[in-house]
């Protein structure tokens, strides 16, 4: 889950001119949302567009809105036009849950694209259930967003990007096999489902591989002061540092951690992926730190340089990887649609549960079992403040 260049734009003019058409509502299944008047089909986006993560949703909401452009422009979908309806969450759990509310009972949308974080999304997921309305995540990558905590499968969840397994996976399989390391220690956010599912898919891989953790510290959303732990990692004397996490604490983190000559490579998740992380850590600080990403910008396949070239047209700057699942979040629910003949959830739902190697910008998918993407995961390498494509991995 690609260079992370998003500005944080107002959402009001990102979503200006896409309010086509109205009408009576076409039907569906009963209990379920059809989202289509007339001659559009309405689409809910709960993303988020301002507070902690804004970034992120930002990124979302301009691949989404360029997608939605460019299948209007080509005639829409099935001869209707997507009508978007925003919501911004503001990067509130309790706000996710009441966006999604107000897009499945008062708005009937057809389907609902976001969060951007896990949490946001695990916000909406019962809703989404309930109201029998498909809930597609972009890149929120917990395991609980398709599958709960008991197991079962939440039927109307589905995502975009891969899940936390796989990324700590490919990020232990990476320090050990091609950084050579067989020490590392492991700092991630102890309240946050994401960095913690990376950092257990990474410790048991790591050490599955011959490695051995040295260390394992925690800390706190919002702390902006993190010597005392990180100088306890540095007298642990690992030779990597795994650091799960969103960007607000990992840029400080990084920058903190280098003033106290921790020079060791260090790597994160998609978390990292925002412009904000570069001005918080410094470019040079960013040296010999490596992401998991969607995908790289700088790839030469045909399918990506058109969308970067599209996108770039369109901001003036290359598309980050947030930017890039909400493109691709866009066409695979168009797809759906599509194959499920009308725009109803439970088709939509059902179609797709049946996607098998769909080409997307972010590389071709394949739904599984538990609604999770079977997809390749891209390694980036910050260079002088700039994310450089790596190696491309793909699963099992």
């Amino acid at each position: 889950m690609k260079k992370k260049l998003v500005k944080l734009f107002a959402a009001s003019a990102l979503f200006a001119g896409l309010l086509a058409g109205c009408g009576e509502s076409s039907g569906g299944s009963s209990g379920a949302s059809s989202g289509a008047s007339g001659d559009t089909i309405k689409i809910g986006l709960n993303l988020e567009l301002s507070g902690a993560v804004a970034s992120y949703g930002t990124g979302i909401n301009q691949g989404v809105q360029l997608a939605v452009d460019e299948i209007n422009a080509a005639g829409g979908v099935d001869g209707k036009q997507i009508k978007l309806i925003p919501v911004d969450n503001k990067s509130d759990g309790q706000e996710a849950t009441n966006g999604a509310i107000k897009l499945t009972d008062q708005d009937k949308v057809v389907a609902i694209i976001g969060a951007a974080t896990s949490g946001n999304t695990i916000a909406q997921v019962e809703i989404a259930n309930n109201k029998e309305t498909v809930l597609i995540t972009p890149s929120g990558t917990s395991m609980v967003v398709t599958v709960n905590e008991k197991g079962k499968l939440n039927e109307y969840a589905f995502r975009t990007t891969f899940i936390d397994p796989f990324q700590g996976t490919v990020a232990a399989n990476f320090a050990l096999n091609e950084l050579g390391v067989k020490t590392a220690a492991v700092y991630g956010d102890n309240a946050s489902d994401y960095a913690k599912g990376l950092g257990a898919a990474f410790i048991e891989t790591f050490e599955a591989g011959g490695g051995k953790i040295v260390k394992q510290e925690s800390y706190i959303a919002k702390d902006t002061d993190f010597r005392s732990t990180l100088t306890r990692i540095k007298s642990a004397d690992p030779e990597f540092v795994y650091i799960p996490g969103y960007y607000e604490e990992v840029g400080l983190i990084v920058k903190q951690a280098r003033e106290l000559g921790i020079d060791v490579p260090l790597m994160g998740g998609d978390g990292w992926d925002s412009p904000t992380l570069v001005e918080l850590a410094g470019a040079k600080a960013l040296n010999n730190t490596f992401v998991t990403a969607a995908y790289a910008a700088e790839d030469p396949d045909p399918m990506i340089q058109n969308f970067v070239k599209a996108f770039t047209d369109k901001h003036g700057e290359a598309p980050d990887g947030f930017s890039a699942l909400g493109y691709d979040t866009v066409y695979l629910l168009k797809d759906a649609i599509e194959r499920a003949g009308e725009a109803d959830s439970v088709k939509i739902k059902e179609a797709l549960e049946q996607t098998k190697d769909f080409p997307l910008v972010t590389g071709a998918l394949t739904i599984d079992e538990n609604h999770n993407p079977i997809k390749a995961a891209t390694i980036l390498e910050f260079v002088d403040g700039q994310m450089k494509f790596n190696s491309k991995v793909n699963p099992e």
